[in-house]
């Protein structure tokens, strides 16, 4: 029994799990982050593109089609 006891409180003080479990979390978090501020920003150079095409497009006559 005495061995038993030792185990489970050799493994309530082990940490080394913890920290690759926090590195991970923190991965994932800035992950989430960076894929919502790219997805916001590609929003915006698409618009920035479709306005220039456009504009090229009523210089040049209407001889250019924009996507």
């Amino acid at each position: 029994m005495d061995k038993f006891m030792q185990a489970v409180s050799r493994f309530i003080r082990d940490e080394e799990g913890v920290t690759a479990i926090e590195y991970g979390l923190i991965a994932a978090l800035i992950s989430i982050v960076m894929l919502v501020a790219l997805t916001g920003v590609g929003v915006g150079v698409r618009t920035t593109f479709t306005r220039i095409c456009n504009a090229l497009s009523t210089a040049l006559g209407g001889g250019l089609t924009c996507a």
